[in-house]
């Protein structure tokens, strides 16, 4: 029997499991109550407000404390244990390094720029790494649903990402930007940075309009580079969410369930097989890109 027949089989054997289950439970008729995007909402766990400005500790700054004691604690415990005959651990840290260093860095920018500006670079990866596939580990952080154990009502666990939250990949975009324009003024001076955003050869009435347009395409990184890693991460857990039985709770489905946890399982596995990562990896390898094009000057 062939591969793709027995697929069949069992995909249609699947199917009539389904409607089984279907016509002996039925529907519970659509829930009102359950509220997805609640899983996203950040309440004040600890509050502090200070005037206008909320400075509370909720679980999106518990995602991002745990994130920074990760990257911190693996590169210092790696650090201390480096021997001269690499052990499993080490010989993965260093590929690692030569990712970050000679893929990423090296392949972007002049010499010069990439061994000052590794290590910057190179800290982006791992900590919007961490914080990405932390983001894939269930942990007890839901405050609207609870568990009772031995009488205490714990939070049940669920599926949150620091950089699910706009403000954080905002705020890594904007140092990125601040950092590599300030880099280019300080290598050029501020008349020939600028001048740099011109193409070669372009000159008169014609660099005008251009030059504005390069203005706009610089701020406009503020957008992609913030808004690529958000929606990504974001989209990939609302996908498991609804897959792995939020759309059958929503939709009062029972069986819904049993036809969308398969489908769950392989997104789950794709976004920490591949998306987590690559996200990481998209976001150091533009930083090294403008860094680049800042300290070489000129298009």
């Amino acid at each position: 029997m062939s591969t793709r027949r027995k697929f069949l089989i069992g995909f249609a054997i699947y199917l009539l499991v389904a409607i089984a289950l279907y016509v002996i439970f039925g529907s519970d008729g659509k829930n009102e109550e359950f509220k997805p995007q609640d899983e996203f909402k950040l309440e004040d766990w600890i509050s502090i407000h200070i005037g206008g400005l909320n400075l509370s500790f909720n679980k999106a700054v518990l995602y991002l404390l745990i994130t920074c004691v990760l990257t911190i604690g693996t590169m210092v415990f790696i650090a201390r244990r480096m021997e001269e005959k690499p052990n499993r651990t080490q010989t993965i840290i260093e590929g690692a390094y030569d990712l970050t260093y000679n893929q990423i860095a090296r392949n972007n920018m002049p010499s010069e720029a990439a061994a000052k500006w590794f290590p910057f670079v190179a800290t982006l990866f791992f900590f919007i790494w961490f914080s990405n596939m932390l983001g894939y580990i269930p942990l007890p952080v839901n405050s609207h649903e609870t568990v009772d154990i031995f009488g205490i009502a714990f939070p049940a666990f669920s599926l949150y990402a620091a950089t699910a939250n706009l403000s954080i990949p905002l705020v890594l975009t904007l140092t990125v930007f601040v950092l590599y324009q300030v880099e280019g003024i300080r290598k050029h001076g501020l008349v020939k940075y600028l001048k740099g955003w011109l193409p070669a050869g372009v000159s008169g009435p014609a660099a005008v309009p251009i030059f504005f347009i390069e203005v706009i395409s610089q701020f406009m990184r503020i957008i992609s580079l913030s808004v690529r890693l958000f929606a990504n991460i974001l989209a990939g857990h609302l996908l498991i969410l609804f897959m792995g039985g939020g759309l059958a709770v929503l939709l009062g489905l029972t069986v819904l369930g049993w036809i969308t946890l398969p489908i769950a399982i392989a997104f789950f596995c794709l976004e920490v097989g591949l998306i987590a990562t690559l996200q990481a990896f998209i976001f150091a390898t533009l930083t090294s890109i403008y860094f680049g094009e800042a300290t070489a000057g000129g298009h």
